[in-house]
């Protein structure tokens, strides 16, 4: 049976019926007799107008992105545009997921009431519906409170790393954060940590998923977030988490008196999210002075009124006041935060007066040399190394594995997302492990192991005292990023996508490349260039392996395909989780020795050009190119 709930509030009652019965007619393609109709009325006019609006318009075609289909929970969470409809963020959809999320939790935990859960929330908001990330964090709370169980909700924006780090430093049961992160501004979303302070993965997301549908009404007292006031089960962290996150943080400072007497200058911008105070507080905890903030991006604003696409990974067009300031005040080094402080990215002043944004893997081999190097300098012991880790994903540089090839420790490759790295860290750390760091190619870091997660405050601080080390050296971050390669081997990256809003066609496209040369056949060629592996983890096919089967685990949800090449390229085409888009990951590794970047470069962009053309196929599929 299908369940609708018109989730809209009108007076009288009859104006919520007679909306009611147009969207009704909308979707007249719904047999009356397998309609289960449940009518929970909302204290949201907003919502109401909005969808009056769209029948007033015949808009049927947005009707049917808003009603048409329930937002699927992940291991990602949610994560969707806010507004009225089950395929939209808003406060019943907020509900009906809490609810879900709260019986699965009963059922794995026989002390949840004992322990609890910890929320937080970023500085989203959506006036249209009355929308905001802090509204959505208080009704999820309502919900666990209406049941007896604890909650630590935080009173103001946290960096979404806030909650792990709780969720591991409280021994609480699970966190949820309610951000879109990097997304556009009209997306929120609702991430979920488990109780060993990682993103939850299967199958724990068909479990909540299941849990959702079986609690779609809502509970008595739903709405009422007033509960929240004086109850003896509230609990804000705010003070006592972030005090004790910085004393975690400061074990991580390895050159305090240098930090104290840099010159060099930082600029730093939240791009309108929640960094810019957190980040100040993590330099004062080094010892250095706080970096100039962007005054137009320091505060939180959900409008992102300065940038296009609020995500630094978009590289130069979000840094634009970022290179004004830091030229003005002749700063060297530009930090960038994402809106929810998870992710960095980080620029340069190059000596020919142009600013060089570092990749993410770029800025991965900068850190995961310098985090080997200052925990080398403390641990003498060869020893030491057996018991010693490094993480990256598959879509990553493996320039890591180079570094741990040469210096001897451990390196592992996990699937994409930090859900893979973080629960892998976890197993090495209760193992009596030592990781030492996990990156990302999307600007995510994990420097210290207390957040098993992404964290962009971290690594901000960090990356900005293996700035002030190199100055005391006359170096610089590309210097250094060159003298990492020249020992380690060159590792030349270049990585995009293409924008595909249909389902229906990306399936295409990918059952193409498992057809390639007839039935079961996968492409030998691209172009010029050789093919000889293939790993194809949506159908779990590696012919790497002696049984043809994946050693990494496969999800037919998403769409994944490796591809190796004959003269050493690796590239990988997949599906995000999160936005419409199909992104590709190619790297060139050479050996150390005598190699040629400019000629490597020369030749993985023949490579990717090729790819562009005989696989992703942009005009017969109607693809869109990222936008330069």
């Amino acid at each position: 049976m299908r369940h609708i709930y018109i989730h809209i509030y009108s007076s009288p009652r009859v104006e919520l019926l007679w909306v009611f019965f147009l969207i009704f007619q909308t979707f007249c393609c719904y047999s009356p007799g397998h309609i289960g109709v449940y009518i929970c009325v909302l204290q949201n006019p907003l919502t109401l107008e909005s969808v009056k609006q769209l029948i007033a318009e015949g808009n049927k075609e947005e009707l049917q992105k808003c009603f048409g289909a329930r937002m699927e929970f992940g291991t990602a969470g949610l994560r969707a545009a806010m507004g009225a409809g089950f395929a939209r963020m808003n406060d019943l959809t907020i509900i009906q997921t809490t609810q879900g999320f709260c019986r699965y939790l009963e059922k794995q935990f026989s002390d949840l009431k004992q322990r609890g859960v910890v929320i937080s929330f970023d500085a989203r908001a959506h006036p249209a519906s009355g929308s905001s990330s802090k509204r959505f964090a208080r009704l999820a709370a309502t919900t666990f409170i209406t049941q007896g169980i604890p909650v630590y909700l935080f009173s103001d924006i946290t960096p979404t790393p806030f909650v792990p780090y709780t969720v591991l430093h409280l021994k609480l049961c699970a966190g949820i954060m309610i951000t879109a992160s990097h997304n556009p501004k009209q997306d929120d979303g609702y991430k979920v940590y488990w109780a060993n302070g990682a993103q939850i993965t299967h199958p724990h997301d068909k479990g909540i998923s299941q849990a959702i549908e079986e609690n779609l009404e809502p509970w008595p007292q739903a709405w009422d977030d007033s509960l929240l006031n004086g109850s003896p089960l509230l609990h804000d962290p705010s003070a006592s988490i972030s005090k004790d996150y910085y004393e975690d943080l400061r074990k991580y400072c390895f050159h305090r008196s240098v930090n104290k007497e840099t010159k060099l200058k930082f600029v730093h911008t939240s791009v309108h999210g929640v960094g810019h105070r957190f980040v100040q507080s993590a330099f004062r905890a080094f010892d250095f002075v706080p970096p100039e903030a962007v005054p137009e991006q320091k505060d939180p604003d959900p409008e992102f009124p300065t940038v296009k696409y609020p995500n630094p990974e978009e590289g130069e067009g979000v840094l634009t006041l970022s290179f004004a300031l830091a030229d003005k005040i002749k700063a060297k080094v530009i930090l960038a935060n994402d809106p929810d402080a998870d992710r960095l990215a980080v620029a340069e002043k190059q000596d020919s007066g142009e600013w060089r944004v570092f990749s993410g893997n770029e800025l991965g081999a900068l850190l995961g040399w310098w985090l080997f190097t200052c925990w080398k300098e403390k641990n003498q012991d060869p020893n030491a190394l057996k018991d010693t880790y490094m993480l990256s994903s598959t879509v990553s540089s493996k320039i890591l594995r180079a570094i741990a090839l040469k210096e001897g420790f451990h390196f592992e490759e996990t699937l994409t997302g930090f859900k893979w790295m973080g629960n892998r860290a976890k197993q090495l750390l209760d193992q009596g492990k030592n990781v030492l760091f996990a990156f990302e190619e999307a600007i995510g870091y994990m420097c210290c192991p207390f957040v098993l997660d992404k964290d962009g405050v971290s690594a901000a601080v960090i990356s900005a005292e293996l700035a002030s080390f190199l100055a005391t050296k006359n170096l610089s971050l590309s210097q250094q990023l060159k003298a990492i390669y020249v020992e380690y081997g060159y590792h030349i990256t270049k990585a995009s996508y293409f924008i595909c809003h249909d389902q229906g066609t990306i399936k295409k496209l990918f059952e193409n490349l498992r057809n390639y040369d007839g039935k079961n056949n996968y492409p030998k060629t691209c172009g010029r260039f050789e093919i000889s592996g293939i790993r194809d983890l949506t159908t779990g096919y590696d012919d790497g392996q002696p049984d043809k089967k994946a050693v990494l685990p496969t999800s037919k949800s998403s769409q994944m395909i490796t591809f190796t090449f004959a003269n050493g390229c690796v590239a990988t085409m997949r599906t995000s989780g999160t936005e419409p888009k199909i992104k590709y990951y190619a790297e060139l590794c050479a050996p150390p020795g005598n190699s040629d970047p400019e000629q490597l470069k020369k030749e993985l962009n023949e490579l990717v050009t090729a790819i562009e053309e005989h696989f992703f196929q942009p005009q017969k599929y109607n693809l869109q190119a990222k936008a330069e």
